[in-house]
């Protein structure tokens, strides 16, 4: 099973890094995944074998707090990080406002500043010197005390982190100042003291660990902005009374009331009322949804009108909302391959400085003939300037920033590991129905025999298919209704199995069915033959219709492309990717498809259980491979690919099986979310490349390699500053992420226009008009306006458009057009 605590006290990487080699030797452990950021962890493990009790035990023994947590707690969590992160202002406010006259007292006679000569001139004065440092200096170290008490608790449990270094350094300097001014061994004049030091090093590094605390926070807005959806309360309807309880306790099978304004706290599906929804924090779609009886609602929804009962299917832990946060939080849990060496060096980093502190120092006091000022200086330098955190904050920050942004954009990422080999992805696989088609035939084409209108063809044909269960029944019978046209009676209905059917109407004998059953009725077709034949070869299923041996006309149905796939494959290619189409269907059928959106090759005639064995083919030509897929059937094959793609509206096998979830159900987002894994990588190798070099150069410096040809050393409080402005460096890289847009939508050439008005006939009513509309609209190049009242169409089209293509798309659609002018 897989569970998430809430742990406490890290302060670094390192810390991370030993929590989870700590709970990683448990028996029973089968992965560990440690948030620095949001001080949580993840652990996959076998409850046979191994308690939540036990894994809790193993983080309190490396000298940490741990405890379950659960998706209630995360708002808990949000205050507390807001408290703490308030806490460590005032600490750093008050430690600014000692540190500035200790400063002042201990280096103003070296910078000419006017201080009471009375602390130089003598031995008394000098002990009042260094008591006035040692009273500005004890609140500061109370006010930090807890970098002491954690940082040498830690070297004591072995496990040594940034803290450590911090504590070990300021340390030093207190201890060296206070042996010297107790043995005497100091000139009152020019006295060698680090009190301010130890100070100035504290400050600094409180200074940097509140702007890394705060930028942190930036960079899980993206998760707050949608807790910030979940109401605290909801009513709801129990014994005919409404009542107003904690979301929370809210249970499936409640019915829940949500008025103007409210937001939607749980999954459901609406039983009353109607009204417009605005989902735009989930799907990025700006436009409210209609929402009416039967039609699902999701929790972190907002309604913007009317008034909605809905019967709670998904509650707690199980709605949409906590899914999207839980997935977003295990993604930042979670290790991208990249960040690996970083883990490795993190690890060890802290115990390596801490020779080399020791080391440098040794060495330039016994080869070096150094004074023992000099060696602590090089010492201190090298404990303070060393920063683990860099090194560790690297990768988690821009997936966390990046994953937030996906989110924004309707795409959860369910891992790093996945973020990571998107862009690296070079085949992607496209499953044909219901990711780059609607998934659900729809009339796209009416040929009318002559004598007959496009109103009385549909009409038998609905009338006659209304009893079937076919889904080409269906889409023919939504298409009189989107017209309007009536349907009929029938009587003794009947199918034939791989032919068609038959049915009375009026006293007539109805035949519905291809062209082979036609031939069986004898109906002749010669008239529409080659008409159908060139609709089957675009991939569409043509079906004739006759009254007794009389053909009455044909009607093409087709599943058909959605609009913004061949854009998208279009720039996937751009980007040097390879694309394919994998289908069930007949090749035919794929091919039609795959000319209409662009894609070269075709796997056609695929079965189910065969899906999963072309990913591997294609992975076996040395590609990796993603596969987007929505079905059931396509599971496996997700689960096969390097990266899984499962559209939002798929079954919920697809999505379990999938690496990535497009929510919007658009094939545009995953042209995003290749780009936006490809920014988050060079994101990543920037944070990754700063950590190593900052570290590469600064260390060396700080031990004094640049002192024997150029007299260059670090002053620990030089040190200390560049140390804290490191991490927020990093952080502060990462938040860029948050500005990023991917690339908008490929544009056509500039074209000159014209505007024309085109007479239609047919039209009844403003489903009519709307299927003109949205025909003439299909068209490249196209904007059409349709007036019902007037019977025409206002057109504003490129040069390269004819009439033409105008006239046969109306046509096609089952309408008459009297004339363009």
């Amino acid at each position: 099973m897989k569970q998430h605590f809430q742990v406490t006290g890290m302060s670094c990487a390192a810390c991370a890094n030993h929590v989870e080699k700590a709970v990683s030797k448990l028996d029973g452990v089968k992965s560990v995944g440690v948030n620095l950021m949001l001080g949580s962890m993840s652990v996959t493990y076998d409850e046979n074998t191994v308690s939540d009790h036990a894994i809790i035990a193993a983080v309190e023994g490396a000298g940490y707090g741990a405890q379950r947590s659960n998706d209630t707690d995360r708002g808990r969590t949000k205050s507390q990080q807001e408290r703490a992160l308030l806490a460590l202002r005032r600490r750093l406010v008050w430690s600014v406002v000692l540190l500035v006259p200790l400063f002042y007292l201990a280096m103003g006679h070296m910078l000419s500043l006017p201080v009471p000569r009375f602390f130089f001139a003598d031995m008394r004065g000098f002990y009042a010197f260094v008591s006035v440092q040692l009273a500005l200096l004890i609140p500061i170290l109370v006010l930090n005390r807890a970098y002491f008490t954690v940082g040498f608790s830690r070297l004591v449990q072995l496990s040594p982190n940034m803290d450590t270094l911090v504590a070990l350094g300021a340390a030093a300097g207190i201890i060296y100042s206070m042996l010297t001014v107790f043995l005497g061994k100091v000139d009152p004049h020019m006295p060698d003291l680090y009190f301010e030091s130890a100070g100035m090093i504290l400050t600094l590094v409180t200074v940097g660990k509140y702007l890394e605390e705060r930028s942190k926070g930036q960079t899980t807005t993206a998760i707050t902005a949608l807790l910030a959806l979940a109401p605290e309360t909801a009513v709801v309807k129990r014994e005919g009374k409404e009542l107003t309880v904690r979301a929370e306790k809210i249970a499936c099978g409640d019915t829940v009331i949500v008025r103007q304004g409210g937001k939607i706290p749980v999954d459901g599906i609406v039983t009353a009322g109607q009204g417009t929804v605005d989902e735009s924090a989930l799907t990025g779609e700006s436009l409210p949804v209609e929402k009416t009886v039967g039609d699902s609602v999701t929790s972190a929804t907002v309604s913007r009108s009317g008034y909605l009962e809905f019967r709670a299917t998904r509650v707690g832990n199980d709605t949409t909302l906590s899914q999207i946060v839980r997935l977003m939080e295990e993604a930042a849990s979670s290790k991208a391959p990249i960040s690996r060496l970083a883990d490795r060096i993190s690890g060890v980093f802290v115990p390596v400085v801490i020779t080399v502190a020791l080391v440098a120092a040794l060495l330039w006091y016994l080869i070096g003939h150094m004074p023992l000022s000099f060696c602590l200086s090089i010492g201190i330098a090298v404990l303070v300037i060393s920063c683990p955190c860099a090194l560790g904050l690297a990768t988690p920050v821009a997936i966390m920033v990046g994953t937030g942004k996906a989110a924004e954009r309707g795409i959860l990422i369910k891992s790093a590991e996945s973020l990571e080999l998107m862009h690296r992805v070079q085949t992607v696989v496209l499953d044909k129905t219901g990711t780059v088609t609607h998934g659900q035939p729809q009339v796209t084409d009416i040929l009318c025999a002559e004598g007959i209108t496009a109103e009385e063809l549909l009409c038998v044909a609905a009338s006659v298919e209304q009893p079937s269960e076919h889904p080409l029944s269906r889409a023919l019978i939504d298409e009189a209704k989107e017209r309007c046209v009536p349907l009929c009676a029938v009587s003794d209905f009947s199918a034939v199995p791989g032919g068609g059917v038959q049915a009375q109407l009026d006293g007539a004998e109805i035949y519905a069915g291809n062209e082979r059953f036609m031939a069986l009725a004898g109906v002749h077709v010669g008239a529409l033959r080659d008409a159908a034949e060139k609709l089957a070869h675009e991939g569409k299923t043509p079906l004739f219709f006759a009254e007794e041996e009389r053909l009455l006309g044909v009607i093409a149905v087709a599943d058909t492309v959605k609009s913004d796939s061949a854009e998208a494959v279009a720039h996937l290619q751009k980007l040097g990717r390879d694309v394919v189409l994998l289908t069930g269907d007949n090749e035919r059928t794929a091919q039609a498809v795959a000319a209409q959106i662009g894609v070269k090759r075709v796997l056609a005639q695929v079965l189910p259980q065969d899906k999963a064995q072309c990913i591997a083919d294609l992975q076996s030509e040395g590609k990796l491979v993603a596969m987007v897929g929505d079905g059931i059937n396509d599971a496996p094959a997700l689960a096969k690919a390097d990266v899984g793609l499962a559209i939002g509206t798929g079954t919920d096998i697809a999505i379990e099986s999938a690496d990535i979830v497009l929510i919007k159900n658009t094939l545009r987002d995953v042209v995003s979310a290749v780009e936006l894994s490809g920014a988050v990588l060079r994101n990543i190798r920037q944070n990754l490349f700063w950590a190593f070099f900052y570290n590469a150069i600064g260390i060396p410096v700080a031990a004094g390699v640049l002192y024997p040809a150029f007299g260059i050393t670090l002053n620990p409080m030089i040190a200390a500053a560049a140390m804290s402005v490191s991490s927020v460096c990093v952080v502060s890289n990462a938040l860029r992420l948050r500005r990023y847009h991917t690339a908008e939508p490929m544009t056509h050439k500039e074209e000159t226009t014209m505007t024309k008005t085109m007479t239609i006939e047919g039209m009844m009513c403003t489903h009519c008009s709307g299927r003109v509309e949205s025909v003439l609209n299909a068209i490249d190049g196209v904007s059409a306006k349709v007036d019902l009242q007037k019977k025409c169409a206002t057109i504003t089209l490129s040069d390269d458009v004819s009439d033409e293509m105008l006239r046969k798309a109306v046509t096609d659609a089952g309408y008459e057009v009297v004339a363009i002018r």
